[in-house]
């Protein structure tokens, strides 16, 4: 089980692909990378760009570390624009530089409960910690998303969490799950901590409650990253304490009542 919430460096490694496996939705892909040497901690992420891409797309592209054992490094990713979609059609054995792990990570013990609320995509950087926490059982999961289930790895948690599934496709499922974000946050807020990942409408509302209820939570932000390393300012978010802060240096997991979201 991780414990710190930073790796102390990071690197650039060229890795092969070692094959990429397509979800029931093409546009929901799984990259499976060769493994550099770094251990990482959950919620830290890499930044990827293939040899090939020469000068164009320029930037390398940021993916949460799904999961990370001997044999791989495994990025969870949507197509959702020209860089995923160019890594969703690279060839096996090809050479993709990676830079990482980078940012700050959750903070983590093996004795504490977790109440894990996932948005979407925001899934990913939790597949790794789940299957590698000692114990599995101190672990609750929502998950709420849009397209299909077996679009998202939510089946490969481990059997002995409590986990929660709930689809939106419209308004009132919407409601619904902010019903029960609420109610799930109020029931846990004395008896462990939060986490969560997902889009920014949703650590709104992850946040709100969470203040609400007094309880203790982390939040990780998803934002728009150019470099990874603090030099582009294309991450920031508002802090209570520090103001306007680099999210892929200062976070990506920050203190839900430090954030100005």
């Amino acid at each position: 089980m991780h414990k710190s919430t930073q790796t102390k460096s990071r690197s650039c490694d060229r890795v092969r692909l070692l094959g990429l496996d397509f979800a029931a939705n093409p546009d929901f892909v799984h990259l499976y990378l060769e493994p550099p040497s770094w251990d990482y901690t959950p919620g830290q992420f890499v930044m990827l760009r293939p040899e090939k891409w020469g000068q164009d797309p320029v930037w390398p592209r940021p993916f949460s570390i799904c999961e990370k054992t001997r044999e791989y490094v495994r990025i969870f990713m949507q197509v959702v624009g020209r860089g995923t979609s160019l890594l969703s059609s690279a060839a096996p054995d090809s050479e993709i530089n990676m830079w990482g792990p980078l940012g700050r990570g959750f903070r983590l013990s093996p004795e504490k409960r977790y109440l894990i609320l996932a948005g979407g995509m925001g899934i990913a950087p939790f597949i790794g910690l789940c299957k590698e926490h000692p114990y599995p059982g101190k672990l609750s999961l929502i998950f709420g998303h849009r397209m299909d289930r077996s679009c998202y790895p939510f089946d490969e948690l481990p059997g002995e969490m409590q986990r929660q599934n709930m689809r939106q496709t419209n308004q009132e499922d919407m409601e619904h799950f902010g019903r029960v974000l609420r109610e799930q946050i109020s029931r846990f807020a004395s008896r462990g901590e939060i986490l969560a990942c997902g889009p920014m409408p949703f650590l709104q509302v992850v946040q709100k409650h969470v203040l609400e209820a007094g309880a203790s939570a982390q939040l990780s932000v998803e934002t728009r990253m150019a470099c990874g390393v603090g030099a582009c300012l294309g991450c920031v978010v508002e802090t209570r304490s520090q103001g306007l802060v680099q999210s892929c240096v200062q976070g990506p997991v920050f203190d839900a009542g430090e954030l100005v979201l």
